[in-house]
């Protein structure tokens, strides 16, 4: 018996996947013909720079400044390709140097609009350096800057971005999630600084290598003359980029002694404009050393005239530094001892700050392969989990090879075969408001009530508004004597837009207060959740996807050969609980 179910499932998933082999086939065949086309995105701008002596910095490699300039050019006149009017840089987010581009190679900037929100817009842009004589190519960095448009006139409309390849409409959707963790940004910080806990001890350390903060300070005036500004008249975004990184370099060698290398640059963000005329004082110091790298902090400010009192504060950014030796690896860096005051305040922060760097460069920059099922949760990588978590799911949703396995009674699933996972997503029309299905979804402690599969849901922690913690208890799967646990983290969002679904998103994380035990067998999922769009009035399609672990697969793909119909029986009764529900949050539904 168990031997020609075993048989029967092989012929089923043999059948199943070269059905499958052979849908993605043909729609890779199509892709392939649409890029054969020669298609290409309307806002992509394309800039090819040669890097002469002039360009370069004491190591006879490009500085950075001068690359800030061509980033910030190639990137706005994308922005304003797709406005059709001036736009200025709002903010420029982190950027990780990889490589190093030395005199003679080619620097080629790609940039393109990634979506339009009101009147602002991300950009991505892409560099890369070339070898001419060795026909070798590196990539330099990726940087994502936020341009707003501005006309004198009217107020800004801007229309959305047409989506045509898996890329844009990737792009496109996690978008919305990177602005949401801009704004949050400053918040973030206060945050964690409430709770920082330094973990050195000045005391405790080897004065003999001790220099004063005070010694790496660096002040120097500007003059915006009419070469720094841009076609609008405002001085150049890259221009003032490029003055922050000379002196940030500056106060750096005062620390070390030598010719440090910038690694990293954290968010830059444009308080207001200056003009041809003002006068731009620019400050650095070394807020922080540690082992082998430094934090410069640089602020930049305006004023008009000599007389004037009051300054402007234009921008500040955070630059990180290391000193390579002849082997390019780091070097160990004196430490900083700081001023009373102020300079303690800034020493904090600048450790806060690269706590949150590791959280946001090893959440947000991660490829999704490469991270573990299960993340560590605490508060001052919180943003940066849930970012990753949404913005995972997105991902998923926006891929175009989904392959339609089954259709019964108009429930649809999809399976997609990607690398390490197998993953599903299941399909209906409910004759629900997508507000409400969003919200009575939101709650999984609710869940048990339509999902056999969830025995009992815990609230952990409510972490804000829209992220929570659960605890859940599921049923034993194939046999196993125990029941299985899970510690998930769920994320919802509202839409941005009306091209925007409802969003809730689930991962594993660990806590320290839910260990592993020996009652349960923890359980894991890496990537799953429920989309919500409004197809007219009071009908929404609902639609679950789950990125299948390896201890789940097996009973996923006894569903996808159609041995079982628990995933269809299971989503028809999230169908009849919606239905069944429906007026139940009419209150709920004003604050959304």
């Amino acid at each position: 018996m168990i031997q020609n179910v075993g048989n029967h499932l092989r012929r089923g998933l043999a059948s199943v996947f070269s059905n499958r082999a052979s849908r993605k086939s043909a729609s890779r065949t199509e892709n392939n013909m649409a890029e054969d086309e020669g298609y290409r995105n309307p806002t992509e701008v394309q800039m090819s720079q040669l890097v002469l002596p002039c360009h370069t910095n004491q190591r006879g490699e490009l500085s950075v400044g001068q690359l800030l300039k061509w980033i910030d050019t190639t990137a706005c006149l994308s922005a304003e390709r797709h406005a059709g009017c001036p736009c200025v840089t709002a903010s420029m987010d982190d950027i990780y140097f990889e490589h190093t581009i030395s005199v003679g190679q080619v620097v080629n900037i790609k940039a393109r609009v990634n979506r339009a929100f009101n009147s602002s817009m991300e950009v991505g842009i892409q560099v890369a350096s070339e070898d001419l004589c060795s026909d070798k190519q590196w990539s330099v960095c990726k940087a994502l800057a936020t341009f707003v448009a501005h006309r004198e006139v009217s107020k800004v409309k801007l229309k959305q971005i047409t989506l045509r390849t898996e890329e844009e409409k990737t792009e496109h959707s996690v978008a919305a999630e990177r602005r949401r963790m801009r704004l949050v940004y400053t918040d973030t910080i206060k945050d964690l600084l409430a709770n920082c806990v330094i973990q050195d001890d000045l005391e405790s350390r080897d004065c003999s290598r001790m220099v004063p903060a005070e010694k790496t300070r660096v002040e120097s005036v500007e003059l915006v003359l009419p070469p720094h500004a841009n076609h609008q008249g405002n001085t150049f975004g890259g221009q003032i980029m490029a003055w922050m990184e000379n002196v940030a370099t500056i106060a750096a060698s005062r620390l070390c002694h030598a010719h440090p290398t910038l690694k990293a640059i954290e968010m830059f963000h444009f308080r207001g404009p200056s003009q041809v005329g003002d006068r731009l004082v620019l400050k650095a110091i070394v807020n922080n050393a540690f082992k082998n790298s430094m934090e410069v902090g640089v602020c930049v400010e305006a004023y008009r005239q000599e007389a004037e009192t009051q300054r402007r504060h234009i921008n500040s950014a955070f630059m990180t530094f290391v000193v390579l030796d002849a082997d390019n690896q780091p070097q160990m860096l004196p430490w900083i001892r700081p001023q009373p005051g102020d300079g303690e305040r800034r020493y904090r922060e600048a450790s806060a700050r690269k706590k949150i760097r590791l959280d946001r460069k090893y959440i947000v920059s991660c490829k999704q392969a490469e991270m573990p099922l299960s993340v560590p949760w605490d508060p001052s990588n919180q943003v940066y989990l849930s970012y990753n978590n949404v913005s995972s799911l997105k991902m998923l949703v926006a891929r175009d090879n989904w392959v339609l396995s089954s259709e019964i009674s108009q429930v649809r699933l999809y399976t997609l075969e990607e690398d390490k996972f197998l993953s599903f997503h299941m399909e209906m029309l409910v004759h629900v408001d997508a507000a409400q299905a969003f919200l009575l979804l939101s709650d999984l402690r609710r869940r048990p009530e339509w999902d056999k599969h969830y025995r009992s849901v815990e609230l952990v922690q409510q972490v804000d508004e829209d992220d929570a913690i659960y605890h859940i208890i599921s049923p034993a799967l194939g046999g196993d004597p125990k029941p299985q646990d899970f510690v998930i983290l769920a994320s919802r969002r509202k839409p941005c837009d009306n091209r925007d679904p409802y969003v809730i998103a689930m991962r594993s994380v660990t806590l320290p207060t839910h260990l592993e035990t020996s009652e349960y067998r923890r359980g894991e999922t890496i990537c799953s959740g429920f989309c919500f769009w409004n197809e007219g009035d009071q009908l929404t399609k609902v639609s679950y996807y789950n990125q299948a672990t390896p201890g789940f697969l097996k009973y996923v793909t006894t569903n996808v050969t159609g041995l079982s119909s628990e995933f269809y029986t299971t989503f028809k009764a999230c169908e009849q609980f919606l239905l069944d529900n429906r007026h139940d949050l009419a209150p709920s539904l004003q604050t959304l």
